[in-house]
């Protein structure tokens, strides 16, 4: 007697074929396989396929190699404060700022949530100053470093207005700045340009063969790639995007958007994106940045070592005034007055405040099983099984056709 296979069986085993099987843990293993015995009954009329399972998501590195960006941690809603310190020292850019305790900042109005789960972060607009003394403000750290990952910000206004100097960063925990530091989102007074600037030790720079939409800034009249911190004033190497609407009141108008910041191996790359012009892979939760088309800046690993430059890095949010950048700046900014008068009025700071819907932040795991050194033990496996589903969905027609005829 021969037996003959049946026909949804030969599609499968071909299909299923490169799996890493035997790098799956024993529990998703049970309940993969389980998947799969039931696939004759079921797969004809299947429900709906999991979100995550979508191929729009699968990324690829140079070298062809395929991955996913899958959630590591979201900042959010009511816990968004949860898992962040409050620096209540001195501003080492020499702003004129009083930097408060969490307590305070919730006592004073400065950090709030509102019912729509907006995350609110401020200056104080409300106090009149003598001339000379600083103004109160906000500057927050995440408790959890990174060595990477995509950084999506999601918000409807960044701080802006003369005298006002706000920045979304991440930096090196210790040793500035020989483990970098990365600006994605900065400016000063009314300024329409954002700047995005990378600070290193020696031997970095960046690429001037590298493609992107922005400008590299001049420094002293000359274009400026050296990313040293430690030269040209700690001016580090920037890029000013070209959107007039990508900082300050007429980000706001658009009602503002997503940053995207993407730090691998390969390279760190910084989008920004109106609030009407948001990619959809993104508002699906599966981010994948091949499809944005050029940065607005990038740093590529062709002239810069990035793992070794950047490391255990922190987020921050921060609202200084005046200082090093916009107390320097302040004479040629068509701003009334000079920056300590400005900082008396409590009314120059109604819009000096950060409105956030979330920070989501991801992590770099590629389909084969392997992993960058940001991802935890749990999005491994979770990654793993995410390929064998897509997979399942590459074979879901093949199946579906010739099971009928079983």
């Amino acid at each position: 007697m021969i037996f003959q296979t049946p026909s949804y069986l030969l599609a499968l085993s071909i299909c299923l074929a490169p799996l890493p099987v035997r790098a799956l843990p024993d529990l998703r293993l049970r309940d993969t396989w389980a998947t799969v015995r039931a696939l004759p009954r079921t797969l004809v009329n299947w429900p709906s396929i999991p979100r995550r399972a979508d191929t729009s998501g699968i990324n690829f590195n140079p070298n062809g190699s395929a991955f996913l960006w899958v959630p590591e941690d979201t900042y959010a809603g009511k816990t968004f404060f949860d898992n962040w310190t409050f620096f209540n020292q001195p501003d080492l850019t020499n702003g004129l700022v009083t930097y408060v305790d969490q307590q305070t900042a919730i006592d004073q109005g400065y950090i709030f949530v509102e019912d729509d789960g907006t995350v609110i972060m401020k200056a104080d607009d409300t106090t009149v100053l003598p001339l000379g003394q600083n103004r109160s403000s906000v500057r927050i750290s995440s408790t959890k470093v990174y060595n990477g990952g995509l950084f999506i910000l999601d918000l409807n206004r960044a701080p802006w207005g003369c005298a006002i100097w706000p920045a979304f960063w991440t930096v090196g925990d210790t040793n500035w700045p020989n483990t970098g530091e990365i600006d994605i989102l900065e400016g000063v007074h009314d300024n329409e340009h954002n700047q995005i600037t990378w600070h290193t030790s020696p031997g970095c720079m960046l690429d001037p063969n590298a493609t992107f939409t922005g400008s590299i800034v001049n420094t002293s009249g000359v274009i400026n790639t050296v990313c040293n911190g430690n030269v040209n004033d700690n001016s580090g190497c920037a890029v000013t995007e070209w959107s007039r609407a990508s900082y300050g009141p007429l980000f706001e108008a658009q009602g503002g958007g997503i940053l995207a910041m993407k730090w691998d191996e390969n390279d760190i790359s910084v989008w920004s994106f109106f609030r009407a012009a948001i990619p959809t892979d993104v508002t699906k939760g599966a981010p994948n940045p091949s499809l944005w088309g050029e940065p607005s800046a990038i740093l590529r690993n062709t002239m810069c070592d990035i793992e070794s430059n950047f490391t255990n890095h922190v987020i921050v949010f921060d609202i200084t005034f005046c200082g090093d950048w916009a107390g320097n700046s302040y004479a040629t900014s068509g701003c009334p007055g000079t920056c300590p008068e400005r900082l008396m009025d409590p009314t120059n700071f109604v819009n000096a405040s950060w409105s956030i819907n979330s920070l989501q932040v991801y992590s770099k795991l590629l389909l084969n099983g392997n992993v960058s050194v940001s991802a935890s033990a749990r999005d491994i496996d979770s990654a793993r099984v995410w390929g064998v589903e897509v997979l399942l969905l590459a074979c879901a027609g093949m199946v579906t056709a010739l099971g009928a005829l079983w």
